[in-house]
């Protein structure tokens, strides 16, 4: 298993994915929240590799995965939201009369951070080792 972590300075996206790449876990903490929803995934998951992204805010929740007692590798962040906003949309397209408008032009209607930590454990899993 791969946990993956978004880092924000009010909220984190978490997934945990395993080598496959099926989704065991997938949600938005907040920042405040991480250490305990790290110990409890740890816990319930057999992480093999903890990927942090490597933004502004991966010192703060560097700090936190340690505590945790996890160690963590960090994968290059960049274009991650866009990709993630573009995976929102396959997941969950538009009804209504949004279909008739084109997704680039659309926000998504929740935070994405859960799938930009998906996205960053899948550029880890392409990544040759």
């Amino acid at each position: 298993m791969f946990m993956g972590i978004d880092p924000g300075r009010d909220k984190c996206g978490v997934a945990v994915l395993t080598a496959a790449g099926d989704i065991k876990f997938q949600r938005v903490v907040a920042t405040d929240d991480l250490a305990d929803v790290l110990k409890n995934l740890a816990a319930t998951f057999d992480v093999e590799a903890v990927i942090l992204g490597d933004g502004t805010t991966h010192k703060a929740a560097s700090e936190k995965i340690s505590a945790a007692g996890l160690t963590f590798k960090l994968v290059d962040e960049k274009h991650t939201t866009e990709e993630a906003r573009r995976l929102y949309w396959q997941k969950n397209p538009p009804r209504g009369w949004r279909r008739l408008l084109p997704t680039s032009m659309q926000v998504p209607p929740e935070p994405v951070d859960a799938l930009v930590a998906e996205i960053l454990v899948r550029r880890h899993l392409q990544t040759p080792q």
